[in-house]
């Protein structure tokens, strides 16, 4: 603990008192930022690490000391992510569709709207639509000694259709 906060602990439970907390939070900055859904065009996955049409929206990326980053990814039939992986790791939460999620070494799953996904830090993996319907999820993920993805090959038509 910080040594000017050991003070302003409850010696029994050892936590920050309620008066403490209030004290220190006083003095920081805080600020709220609202993104505006229309103020923030579509962006397009680009062909480096995506394969077919792919639209990206609300991408987010807070300023530090936060690490958090997050988009909405609309994947169209037969679209997906090449492989890669999250050094924090990844959440995905599906908005629409059917979807195919596949973990390095593993068989494909189905996912479908509603459906959460988690990929643990520095798992291999890919994320698209099915093969005849298009799946929109978002992403979220957090950066790790400055960087969010480790990009890798593209999944290949065989291993995506397997």
């Amino acid at each position: 603990m910080n040594p000017q906060h050991q003070s302003n602990t409850d010696p029994a439970t050892n936590h920050i008192t309620e008066a403490a907390y209030i004290s220190i939070n006083a003095t920081k900055e805080t600020v709220m930022k609202i993104l505006r859904n229309a103020e923030q065009p579509s962006g397009v996955g680009p062909a480096k690490t995506f394969t077919g049409d792919v639209r990206v929206d609300q991408y987010f990326e807070a300023e530090a000391p936060g690490r958090t980053g997050s988009a909405i990814v609309t994947f169209s039939a037969r679209a997906r992510t090449a492989w890669h992986s999250h050094p924090a790791g990844q959440l995905l939460y599906i908005l629409s569709g059917r979807g195919w999620v596949q973990k390095a070494g593993e068989p494909k799953q189905e996912v479908l709207a509603g459906d959460t996904v988690w990929f643990g830090p520095n798992e291999r993996h890919w994320h698209g639509a099915s093969d005849t319907k298009a799946m929109s999820h978002v992403a979220i993920a957090e950066s790790l000694d400055g960087r969010s993805t480790d990009w890798a090959e593209h999944v290949s038509d065989e291993d995506y259709l397997g």
